[in-house]
């Protein structure tokens, strides 16, 4: 009986041991370039599968990489989800990155990853011009087709972009001019283009609702963005790709050097580059081509095999960026 008592007194004690052996699973903090809806469907689903609580900033992709570079010393984030692979790139320069291998990555056309690990594609857009048909027909113009349209006095006062100091849309239209045109014709171009932008805005999709409204008449954009907002009410955009040639972005995720949950940002890169993960996006009207090549894009999306793209190099965009960037500013101001 004694025996039996002991046996029972010692259980509960028994228990809180083994409890307190077990690894409990931890937070994990992600800067997200995606859209919000797409982001919070996407972490919904990740901490339902995995147990493992997310919180999330979302920002445009400059902010991004500024708020990692502040953070440098002690970063809160452990993982960078979405927006323009040429900015991981300055960040890997920058030591803000470290390399990560996941298990998915074979998943992965080896043209969508960087080949040290430090990035890896999750989904591909390309650049379009974004037209209001209602201003169109009001100035009496057809729909852009060349970059060279946008120059038109037409246009003058109704040309809207982001900038690309915080936006790796407008970086990704600054890389993708001087890549077709060369940097000295490009960047006269661009400031010819100045004299008929009406804003530049922090965010890369803004113009695209701007075009909508009818506040603007054209915008410089992702197309898979301006087809989000067609489905979403604005009927009067037209989306159009410069017959000279376009560019396109590879949106990626990767791993803030240093992280302070590692273990729980790898499951998470794992878990983004599944068939199921980046199927989601579409669930949630957003139209980018897929990466993993068992996913299946949105019937929508626009194919680059169909549409002029020029041969966008993502490493030299994501080198020469800062040096780009600044000789922009200095145009325009």
């Amino acid at each position: 009986m004694k025996k039996l008592l002991m046996i029972l007194m010692m259980i509960p004690t028994f228990l809180i041991l083994i409890s307190c052996g077990q690894k409990e699973k931890g937070t994990l903090t992600v800067y997200v370039g995606l859209y919000e809806d797409h982001a919070i469907r996407a972490i919904e689903a990740f901490e339902k599968e995995t147990g493992i609580k997310v919180s999330h900033v979302r920002m445009s992709n400059g902010e991004i990489l500024a708020k990692i570079r502040a953070e440098k010393d002690a970063p809160k984030a452990s993982v960078w989800f979405g927006g323009p692979s040429d900015t991981f790139v300055q960040a890997k320069m920058e030591g803000l990155l470290q390399p990560y291998f996941s298990a998915n990555e074979h998943f992965i056309p080896e043209i969508y990853k960087d080949e040290e690990g430090y990035w890896t594609g999750i989904y591909v857009g390309s650049i379009a011009l974004v037209s209001n048909r209602a201003w169109l027909q009001e100035v009496g113009l057809h729909a852009p087709n060349s970059w060279q349209d946008l120059l038109k006095p037409q246009y003058k006062g109704m040309v809207s972009m982001a900038d690309p100091r915080s936006s790796g849309t407008a970086y990704t239209v600054l890389a993708t001019l001087v890549q077709l045109m060369g940097e000295e014709e490009a960047f006269r171009y661009l400031e010819q283009l100045d004299q008929n932008v009406r804003t530049y805005t922090t965010s890369g999709s803004v113009p695209g609702r701007s075009v909508g409204m009818g506040e603007s008449g054209v915008a410089i954009m992702f197309a898979h963005d301006a087809l989000k907002f067609f489905k979403e009410g604005f009927r009067d955009l037209i989306i159009t790709f410069p017959k000279e040639g376009t560019g396109y972005e590879i949106g990626a995720v990767g791993m803030v050097n240093g992280a302070p949950n590692e273990e729980e940002a790898k499951i998470f890169i794992d878990w983004s580059l599944t068939k199921q993960a980046q199927e989601l996006g579409k669930q949630m009207g957003n139209y980018q081509l897929l990466t993993n090549e068992t996913a299946i894009s949105p019937e929508e999306a626009f194919y680059l095999t169909e549409i002029n793209t020029i041969v966008y190099d993502q490493q030299w965009a994501g080198e020469s960026r800062s040096r780009l960037i600044e000789r922009w500013y200095e145009l325009v101001n």
